[in-house]
């Protein structure tokens, strides 16, 4: 069975028959966080031919671009040299770099929790993956501020809807954290908030990185502010 998140990134990629850096980035980032075995990579390496077929047999004027398509996805697939020991970082800026893709990315691969310490959420389209991956059954924690929490669009409230528990910071101070951690193995932390003025319009930035002992400091920074914000959950 072909993990799903994979697949949609496949198509998605293939859509305009070419992959992008962002899209390359994406999959790529799926791959490091899974970590699949032989087997795996064959079934993924078959799904990608599958959809070329398809492609090339419906679009015969796109079959040179689909060729080259193909041939990118299976150099990515074969061999996959990283472990999950191997330290790797990665640097994404906006506008130019699609942000977002590489956010939806982290949480479609994440398996078991995500921690997000973020100052203001509106970009619906985070905001859905989010809510997905909630009802897909990974836990989900989400910090975020007071006064950007009452904003016009601010999804706080859809996330409390949807049951993704949240606490907001209700200080005088600011909570002014962009970072999250994805099953304790992953970091992205920057100074991207998660909204559509970050990924179209400001020059934003953050890195992607599973250096164990800087993710393993923010985890233990969000344990201590979630457990600290306890007394204001219900407020």
């Amino acid at each position: 069975m072909i993990p799903e998140p994979f697949l949609q990134l496949l198509k998605e990629s293939l859509a305009d028959h070419q992959l992008s850096r962002s899209e390359k980035s994406s999959l790529k980032t799926w791959l490091e966080l899974n970590q699949p075995d032989s087997a795996l990579v064959s079934r993924l390496r078959n799904a990608a031919f599958e959809l070329a077929r398809i492609t090339a047999s419906t679009s015969p004027d796109e079959a040179p671009a689909t060729l080259t398509w193909l041939e990118e996805i299976v150099r990515l697939l074969h061999p996959q040299q990283n472990s999950a020991s191997e330290v790797y970082a990665r640097a994404w800026f906006s506008p130019h770099d699609d942000c977002p893709r590489e956010i939806r990315s982290l949480i479609a691969a994440a398996r078991q929790t995500i921690d997000l310490c973020v100052f203001t959420i509106t970009d619906d389209r985070l905001t859905q993956s989010v809510i997905a991956a909630h009802q897909r059954g990974v836990r989900i924690r989400i910090i975020t501020d007071n006064d950007k929490a009452a904003d016009l669009g601010s999804d706080a409230d859809r996330f409390r809807q949807s049951g993704v528990q949240l606490r907001i910071d209700q200080t005088q101070w600011h909570m002014h954290h962009k970072y999250a951690v994805f099953d304790q193995k992953i970091l992205l932390n920057g100074s991207y908030n998660w909204t559509r003025g970050a990924a179209e319009h400001n020059e934003e930035n953050f890195l992607v990185l599973n250096h164990q002992p800087l993710v393993s400091r923010y985890q233990e920074h969000f344990e201590t502010l979630w457990n600290s914000l306890a007394c204001f959950e219900n407020n």
